[in-house]
């Protein structure tokens, strides 16, 4: 049985029994005719059943048409008698590039609308040429502002993946070793003891969160000394006082807490190197030993930059400025409270009654690389095509080896920010990072395997993407690979970005859906 698709508009409708809608005309073939009873598609001459199922929308239909026993039936707009040459299919009319935005923004238009943000902008490229940019409600809601793909918003852990570029830079270059110990970088961090034995932390345990370094949670630290104070005390000093009893039950309070209720989301204090930063943990013990386990964590960047700093001579914040300018991107900014950054959206949070507040003061110089930078659509597609180029763009190490035809092809491409092999490197799956869901780590990015476990079952697509959750806004950065190897002229693939200014909001499955829709256009464009 072959089937087809075909949109039949304006025909006229009946209720079938199956309660779905039917189209009632007749369809012949040569001098056969065949028309629909309700309960399906019948011979008018022999009175043989032919199966034809129909979906229909509001204005239009999409109708699947079944090539049953040598013959096409199709639903027609008109009771007119028609031949129909047996094995012919109609293929589904390809959407305008028009049509897919409008499908777009109806997509995130849902997750605005369900989250409850004041404003929201999205961004996508094809193949390294933007094809839409949009603002959807205000980026200042007292002050009635729109909001535009310039404006400028907190981006919160895509910073991790520009941060992981510089990283990378540095690897390339050969000044930095990603398997030595940050101590050989950074002498002042403490060495960390796991189970009273010394362990080696190194920055690529750091980079694909490996390290053991905690992230916003402290409670792990208390819960320890109390397991080992618990063990340590006689019969007699075994009933805790009043102050410990409070301090158990702070615990238990803070282990209920929600991610962006943690209290380190909401400092204050203006922390003025990074050095100062690495005090908030740089004497907290591990949480496991490093390599061992996947744990997602801010402050390990914090480190990372220290080391960085090391290797770079310079301080991060300059250093990470000056990336991003040769990179083309000239509205990511440090998010910094008192310099005039033209275009800059507010952020905003729900209270307990479920009332629009602006979000609270805070300051985040103590995570400028894992968390703390602004930036703006543009920009981000900016940086999203710079690594699919470098991912996709051969490098002359991979020239020499390879002697086909498209060397001499190659050989006139400009070079990517990062060797091929390096970007590799970063967007190779390494460590599950969800018990629940099949979502991987790479180097700085989170990384979809492609495969499919079972026959016709879900399949995924290779894809490299991070999120980011920030007080008051939210964020998303995806890449869908059209080729996972080079090709002739990169970028090849679709870049989306997506930036809402209220915070707890996730983006990845309406980032993912977006991409899709523009994929099909890219397609059809070939």
């Amino acid at each position: 049985m072959h089937v087809v698709k075909h949109i039949c508009r304006n025909a006229k409708k009946v209720r079938g029994l199956s309660g779905r809608r039917q189209c009632s005309i007749p369809i012949s073939r040569g001098t056969r005719s065949f028309h629909n009873d309700g309960r399906g598609w019948i011979d008018s001459n022999n009175k043989t059943a032919v199966t034809l199922g129909i979906v229909a929308g509001i204005s239009v239909g999409v109708v699947y048409i079944y090539n049953v026993n040598g013959f096409i039936a199709e639903c027609k707009t008109s009771t007119q008698k028609e031949d129909i040459d047996t094995g012919v299919s109609v293929k589904p009319r390809q959407l305008s590039q028009e049509e897919i935005i409008e499908k777009a923004r109806d997509i995130v238009q849902q997750i605005k609308d369900e989250c409850g943000s004041p404003g929201l902008v999205v961004g996508v490229s094809v193949d390294g040429q933007t094809v839409w940019t949009e603002g959807l409600g205000y980026a200042d809601v007292e002050n009635r502002t729109r909001m535009r793909p310039e404006t400028v918003l907190r981006i919160a852990s895509i910073s991790k993946p520009i941060t992981m570029a510089a990283v990378a830079k540095q690897w390339e270059i050969g000044k930095l070793d990603l398997d030595k110990s940050v101590q050989y970088y950074v002498p002042s961090f403490p060495e960390k003891k796991v189970n009273d034995v010394t362990v080696q932390l190194t920055t690529r345990q750091l980079v694909s969160q490996m390290g053991g370094i905690r992230h916003y949670r402290k409670d792990y630290i208390k819960k320890k000394e109390e397991k080992e104070e618990k063990a340590n005390l006689n019969e007699k000093n075994e009933k805790k006082n009043p102050k410990e009893q409070g301090k158990s039950s702070n615990n238990k309070q803070e282990s209920q807490q929600s991610e962006m209720e943690l209290e380190e989301y909401y400092i204050t204090r203006k922390y003025k190197s990074v050095a100062e930063s690495l005090t908030l943990f740089q004497d907290d013990p591990l949480v496991h030993s490093p390599g061992s386990k996947f744990l997602y964590t801010t402050h390990g960047w914090t480190l990372i930059s220290a080391v960085l700093e090391a290797v770079t001579k310079e301080p991060f914040e300059k250093h990470i400025i000056k990336m991003v300018r040769e990179l083309g991107m000239e509205n990511t900014f440090l998010d910094e409270h008192s310099p005039l950054i033209y275009n800059r959206g507010r952020h905003y949070v729900m209270n307990n009654k479920s009332q629009l507040r602006n979000a609270p003061y805070v300051d985040l110089s103590y995570k400028w690389a894992g968390g703390g930078l602004l930036s703006n659509i543009p920009d981000l597609l900016k940086f999203g095509n710079a690594m699919l180029y470098s991912y996709q763009c051969p490098s002359n190490s991979t020239n020499k080896n390879n002697n086909s035809s498209n060397t001499s092809l190659s050989d006139s491409l400009k070079q990517g920010f990062l060797k091929q092999e390096t970007m590799k490197s970063i967007w190779t799956p390494l460590f599950k990072a969800s018990k629940e869901k099949d979502a991987f780590y790479g180097m700085g990015w989170f990384v979809d395997e492609e495969g499919q476990k079972y026959g016709q079952g879900k399949q995924t697509r290779f894809c490299a993407s991070h999120t980011g959750a920030a007080v008051g806004g939210s964020s998303v950065l995806l890449i869908l690979p059209t080729s996972t190897k080079m090709v002739d002229h990169p970028p090849k693939g679709v870049v989306v970005v997506v930036i809402v200014n209220m915070m707890s909001v996730n983006l990845i499955q309406t980032a993912m859906e977006v991409a899709k829709l523009f994929e099909n256009f890219e397609k059809s464009q070939t």
